[in-house]
């Protein structure tokens, strides 16, 4: 797969969204760096790994898995004569201890997944090591009993702190030292014990200036009584220290010894990893297992971008039986081009060994490549216009393609001459079609629709639109090209009907009667009734609009509770309709104008509301209403109502 294939479906995306799911960044690094395979056995074991891992799930979602990093890390340290320290002797206690955890886990999962869950008697016993690790570590630090040196060492050590503070406690008190300490007490500085001596007495006792107080006037001195006790008690710390160090290089070389079964524990983690994030997020885009063919068959069933997820319309298609090339035709915006877009990435996913989000029974042809053309590609650097970038790029799919190969091309030709562009577009299809290539091409020509109802081993489809709400529905229909929606959209907002058939003689050089096609009733709308009437000038009395209007047409009155279809919020008919079927509604104290197809009448008023209602309390402030009163009673010289 080209890379361009990949930028242009979005498939490292899709892999990043996979690799999310990863606990490890080796995994998630692996999972990055996959590509679909043209093998179908190995497809199918990858697809099986999937299948037995969301099975395993089904019993319990915590699979005991260990991040990697610190151990590739510990590894690379200790080969560099590096000892490994205490805390870091704690993840790798963690790191054996979640092998173990993993073996005994899997072993419960044999009767649900019984290929994946033997991946973990690879692991090798490494309960030795982990025993050596729990005899000389204890709470982070390494224990007394590591070795018989670091017992003796300690508990000397011990000893003289403890001799070292009774001697001290007995000086502090005695007659020849409080007369000149600003407190009779033993405190600790730098890990020696010391005296506070007042400044002005530094030279009644002999010892060593360990610190100072901030203010200066105490200094902190150790008598010279202790410093051969002291001394004792460094030379033990340094003998504690060289013995620890010992006892983790010795550790370190235990670790180091066990290299090659880490690894393979390493690598069964990892795999499992990746196993786990390609389940979890099948459950994620409600996947399932796509079946593989080599007969060139596709066949999708409620299929779903992954990306778009809930956003996209479900495709059906069922394609390659008896034809090899599906030009798709319909209006911008039709979904013409994520058609092309899920084709292609649902196949280099199951070819990936991904769960795809489609229907059960969905099967797809394993191919060995995938080229697509879609979007302007344009080139700023080499100066190249759309059309002649994207020319390049089908020159080189021409190069490559074989009968092995997914074409998908969007808008093929455009960006030239119409004319020219369909030419090109025609015989490019033709030479794709020659060298085996399994094609799916979107257009507006409509000569490339004729082409591909008289072309065998082509078919025609159109993705569906519906001209009464004016919006496409996503729908791909195969067997039909799409007739150009143009003039039934024109027809459907008001243009006149005697224009669009002037149109339609300019285009397809024969008449049209439009006037015969739109209903009678059609005719009545208002909108048609200013269009058509004799004098281009007249206007609607607005009194007699409701005799006028389509009876389908709701007419609402003022109080009527409505739906805003395009927000579903609802509001307050205030007034309305005008010539051109707007109505002015309150919404939220607001007052905003809506046309009449954009309202659903949700409550009549005449529910809401007793006959003789005054709706100037919904509509009018307490200071408009307070004004009208007073009008309605008599005239007030200065004072006016200004309407709301």
């Amino acid at each position: 797969m080209n890379q361009q294939t990949i930028d242009v479906l979005g498939y490292q995306d899709i892999l990043k969204e996979v690799g999310s799911y990863a606990i490890t960044d080796r995994a998630k690094l692996t999972i990055e760096g996959l590509r679909p395979s043209t093998n179908k056995k190995s497809i199918e074991n990858a697809l099986g790994e999937v299948h037995e891992a969301l099975q395993i799930m089904k019993i319990s979602s915590s699979v005991p898995l260990h991040t990697l990093n610190d151990m590739e890390q510990y590894i690379e340290q200790s080969k560099k004569g590096l000892y490994i320290r205490p805390d870091q002797f704690t993840r790798v206690f963690s790191f054996l201890d979640h092998c173990n955890k993993l073996k005994r886990f899997m072993k419960d999962k044999r009767f649900a997944a019984p290929t994946i869950s033997l991946y973990a008697e690879s692991i090798e016993d490494l309960s030795e090591l982990e025993a050596e690790i729990t005899r000389c570590l204890r709470h982070g630090q390494v224990d007394d009993y590591a070795s018989k040196e670091l017992l003796y060492t300690r508990r000397q050590l011990s000893l003289q702190l403890t001799k070292m503070k009774d001697r001290a406690q007995i000086m502090v008190k005695s007659k020849s030292f409080t007369p000149y300490l600003q407190e009779g007490l033993v405190s600790e500085r730098s890990g020696r014990f010391v005296f506070a001596v007042k400044k002005e007495y530094r030279n009644k006792i002999k010892g060593t200036i360990i610190d100072s107080s901030a203010s200066g006037a105490t200094l902190f001195i150790q008598p010279k009584a202790l410093e051969e006790i002291q001394e004792s008690i460094e030379i033990l710390k340094v003998s504690e220290e060289h013995e620890v160090e010992k006892i983790l290089y010795e550790l370190t070389e235990k670790f180091l010894c066990h290299e090659h079964t880490i690894k393979i524990a390493m690598g069964t983690m990892h795999h499992y990893d990746v196993i786990f994030a390609k389940a979890k997020h099948s459950l994620y885009i409600r996947g399932e297992c796509p079946l593989l063919n080599e007969d060139y068959v596709i066949r999708l069933k409620g299929a779903r971008h992954p990306m778009l997820k809930e956003n996209s319309v479900p495709l059906a298609l069922h394609f390659g039986d008896s034809d090899r090339a599906l030009v798709i035709t319909g209006p911008n915006t039709g979904g013409k081009t994520v058609t092309l877009k899920t084709i292609g990435l649902l196949t280099m996913m199951a070819q990936t060994g991904l769960y795809i989000p489609v229907e059960k029974g969905s099967t797809l042809h394993i191919f060995h490549r995938i080229f697509v053309d879609i979007g302007d590609g344009q080139s700023i650097e080499e100066n190249l216009s759309t059309f002649s970038s994207r020319l390049l790029n089908i020159i080189e799919i021409l190069k490559q393609t074989d009968n092995q190969s997914l074409v998908l091309l969007d808008e093929l030709g455009s960006g030239t001459d119409p004319s020219e562009g369909m030419a090109l577009a025609i015989v490019i299809l033709e030479q794709l079609f020659e060298k085996g290539a399994t094609l799916f091409a979107t257009t507006h020509y409509s000569e490339m629709k004729e082409f591909a109802d008289q072309k065998e081993g082509f078919v025609n489809g159109s993705m569906e639109f519906d001209i009464e709400t004016l919006r496409p529905t996503y729908r791909l229909l195969l067997g039909e090209s799409g007739k150009s929606q143009a003039f039934d959209i024109a027809l459907k907002l008001g243009l006149h009907p005697k224009l669009i058939e002037k149109a339609y003689q300019i285009t397809y050089k024969k008449e049209m009667q439009v006037l015969d096609q739109v209903n009678e009733t059609k005719l009545k709308d208002l909108h048609y009734v200013r269009q058509i009437t004799t004098n281009k000038y007249a206007r609607i009395n607005p009194t007699k609009r409701q005799h006028i209007v389509d009876d389908k047409v709701t007419i609402f009155e003022q109080g009527d509770n409505v739906t805003i279809t395009a927000t579903n919020e609802t509001g307050i008919v205030y007034k309305g309709p005008d010539h051109i079927g707007n109505y002015i509604v309150q919404i939220k104290g607001k007052k905003k104008p809506f046309n009449h197809k954009r309202l659903k009448l949700h409550i009549k008023a005449s529910e809401l509301y007793p006959e003789n209602y005054d709706f100037d309390i919904i509509f009018k402030s307490v200071e408009y209403r307070k004004v009208k009163s007073q009008l309605d009673r008599k005239h007030v010289e200065g004072l006016n109502l200004e309407e709301e």
